[in-house]
């Protein structure tokens, strides 16, 4: 199973675009917030696909959830934009998240920084931003669930 993961887009419905496009044969889309607009557009181009996503600090008429956790591929991932776990600080508080809910992954964006990490038992992913990276390229990660395993990555954006 295929899982593509993308944050921070902050009003950059060509970098959606390009990142969906780009993953034909993706299972599913997460979006962790900051985004909601252009992420409506873009489930309006693709009805067909599966998107998920959370609110983030800047959706501000968004009433989709501040967390949730998806069960795919035999693992639990528990997906938030990490604003309400102070990530910019630091990933304890979201790693004990995930621990409690018994989630073998964490995602979270906010920071726009990309993190691809194993700690205290949990893989924990941040795609970096798609829309308004700092000091990188855009990017956004993909997730592959298998029976061998977790297999993360984090992938730069193709200019358009």
């Amino acid at each position: 199973m295929r899982i593509v993961v993308f944050s921070d887009s902050h009003g950059s419905f060509d970098a959606l675009y390009r990142a969906l496009e780009s993953q034909p044969h993706a299972d599913m889309f997460l979006h962790l917030g900051d985004g909601y607009s252009e992420l409506e557009d873009l489930r309006a181009v693709f009805p067909d696909k599966r998107i998920l996503s959370v609110r983030g600090n800047c959706d501000f008429s968004c009433l989709a959830k501040n967390e949730d956790i998806l069960a795919a591929g035999g693992k639990r991932i528990f997906f938030t934009h990490g604003h309400l776990y102070d990530v910019k600080r630091g990933t304890q508080r979201l790693i004990r998240r995930a621990q409690e809910l018994k989630c073998d992954i964490a995602l979270f964006g906010h920071t726009h920084i990309p993190v691809n990490a194993h700690e205290d038992g949990v893989h924990l992913l941040n795609p970096g931003s798609i829309g308004e990276p700092r000091g990188r390229q855009p990017s956004y990660a993909v997730i592959d669930l298998s029976p061998q395993g977790v297999e993360i990555n984090i992938l730069p954006l193709e200019k358009g």
